[in-house]
């Protein structure tokens, strides 16, 4: 059973790089990748039955306070399950911490795309530009249109981290 959590640490892990790099794209999380996180977060605690009753319930509360704030329009739902799917591989202090990084890497996105304001317009990226630039380019764009932050970057941040806190 050892080997379980390790595994499922970087399966998670990777899962998060996806979805940042989906929610960049996209704007989109899929409800397949949140589905497997959970899973994956159960897989984890399945050694403390206690432990995975604590975070269920915590989860519960937290969709609960989440689901709210999305019904107000202040966040999006992709950002609700992703947080919720997260938070059931947690413990009630690893949520905690989730929430904090996440606000925190939160804010540092927020103010990036505040500084976007002053910067130039940019033309279209010519083929063969780099990652970057295309990113910069289109990043650019949904600015000018008032489009949402890709906040599974921030979630996502803020999931490493307690995934590495919590050990592997």
């Amino acid at each position: 059973m050892s080997w379980i959590v390790p595994i499922a640490s970087v399966l998670e892990i990777l899962l998060l790089l996806y979805v940042a790099t989906l929610d960049i794209a996209t704007r989109l999380i899929r409800n397949e990748i949140c589905l497997t996180l959970a899973l994956l977060g159960i897989s984890t605690q399945i050694a403390s039955p206690l432990q995975l009753v604590e975070s269920l319930t915590s989860a519960a509360i937290l969709f609960l306070l989440l689901f709210f704030i999305y019904t107000r329009g202040w966040m999006g739902g992709g950002d609700v399950k992703l947080l919720v799917a997260l938070a059931v591989g947690l413990p009630l202090a690893g949520i905690a911490e989730l929430l904090t990084v996440t606000a925190l890497v939160g804010g540092a996105l927020a103010l990036a795309h505040l500084l976007m304001r002053n910067l130039p317009y940019p033309k279209l990226a010519p083929a063969g530009s780099s990652i970057a630039r295309r990113v910069y380019v289109v990043e650019r764009w949904r600015h000018l249109r008032h489009a949402p932050l890709p906040y599974g970057v921030a979630i996502t941040g803020g999931g490493i981290w307690s995934i590495f806190n919590r050990g592997f």
